[in-house]
């Protein structure tokens, strides 16, 4: 089963779960699956994430694959095997958390985990058809997971529904609590609409789901920083990976596009990464201001329908593909996206974002949006 990279039989509960090959599961190595990581030794002790699901009576039945390393938006895997999308299999399943994306698609676990550093969680989620939650940086523990250090990456769930992914959130995050944030339904709550480039057939899906929900103002909004901001969080992706990954070059076991993009990424200097932080810093206080104004921020999640496999090698469709999701690594600001389909049946993700800590009233927009629910 190419979604998973090991199969497993950890705790007796009755909620199955999928762990991304990233995170440290106690007495299993961590492989990100790469040939150079094969032979690394077990872990000691489980993540901190790890921890939460065995004490609240879950059972993790596998390790997800995952694009190598990580460092991928395709999510395929040449050395592991590519998951297969289930539900539009002509199509890439989405990297880097590709494993755990399909996992929860094909049904064969009730949650996943995976990671988010460059939009490698909604990327998978949106190609699958499926819910998929970057918390706000930080508010998941990294503890036990790889790169052991990150300005960026963020813990998070999958789930075909919201309230598996809610509940998912509960079990992952012990300050999660749906309960503290209840949506007023006396006035409408306030959407910003970011206006950015993505293809009709993707904007027309999205509007018409707009157009089903009452109670809800929507407004056009703009961020100035957009565009930077998704140029340098590539910058600070791949600064970081290089210094955690870079012992790595030497074993000649890397695949070949890990193993140029590594090399790219040497490339880059302090100061290219200092100034990239300032950007940072900046676009955060962007959206932070925005979001004063407005309950949350929504924008497709992909700019394009998702390619085919076929056309991977196609630079041009798969060039801006994080466009959408990677700004949100950069601020550090709580991002979700649910499925939505073309008159077609082609996937397409609905992004809303959230002020920083605001998780659980993200969780309950969401649920806004699933026909004839809410919290």
């Amino acid at each position: 089963m190419a979604s998973l990279v090991q199969t497993l039989q950890l705790g007796s509960g009755k909620l199955k779960v999928v762990v991304k090959d990233t995170i440290d599961i106690q007495d299993y190595p961590t492989t990100a699956a790469s040939p150079a990581l094969a032979s690394i030794p077990v872990a000691t002790q489980h993540a901190a994430v790890v921890e939460n699901i065995l004490d609240h009576d879950c059972q993790i039945i596998g390790k997800a694959n995952l694009h190598e390393l990580a460092f991928g938006i395709t999510g395929l895997n040449n050395y592991t095997g590519s998951p297969v999308n289930p539900k539009y299999p002509d199509l890439i399943p989405g990297g880097s958390s590709s494993g755990s994306a399909t996992s929860v698609a094909e049904k064969i676990c009730d949650f996943s985990i995976g990671t988010d550093t460059g939009g490698s969680i909604r990327l998978p989620a949106a190609c699958c058809g499926i819910y998929g939650l970057k918390p706000t940086f930080d508010r998941v523990s990294r503890q036990g997971v790889l790169p052991q250090t990150s300005s960026l990456d963020c813990v998070g769930p999958f789930a075909n529904d919201m309230s598996t992914l809610i509940h998912a959130m509960d079990i992952i995050d012990p300050t999660f609590d749906i309960q503290k944030t209840q949506i007023n339904y006396k006035h409408p709550t306030r959407i910003g609409v970011l206006r950015v480039d993505a293809d009709n057939l993707v904007w027309k899906s999205i509007e018409q789901r707009i157009e089903q929900l009452g109670n809800i103002q929507f407004e056009p909004v703009d961020l100035s920083l957009f565009q930077a901001a998704y140029k340098v969080g590539m910058t600070l992706i791949s600064y970081e990976n290089w210094r955690a990954f870079s012992y790595l070059i030497t074993t000649g076991k890397l695949g070949g596009d890990i193993r140029q993009r590594l090399l790219t990424s040497a490339q880059i200097t302090s100061e290219e990464y200092e100034k990239a932080k300032e950007v940072q810093q900046a676009f955060r206080q962007e959206v932070d201001q925005l979001l004063i104004q407005f309950d949350a921020l929504l924008l497709p999640t992909l700019p394009i329908i998702p390619p085919q496999i076929s056309e991977v090698n196609d630079p041009l469709k798969l060039l801006n593909l994080t466009s959408l999701v990677r700004p949100f690594n950069v601020s550090g600001h709580p991002a979700l996206t649910l499925p939505l389909e073309t008159v077609e049946g082609l996937p397409v993700g609905l992004q809303l974002v959230a002020g920083q800590n605001q998780d659980e009233k993200l969780c309950a927009i969401a649920c806004l949006f699933e026909p004839n629910k809410g919290v």
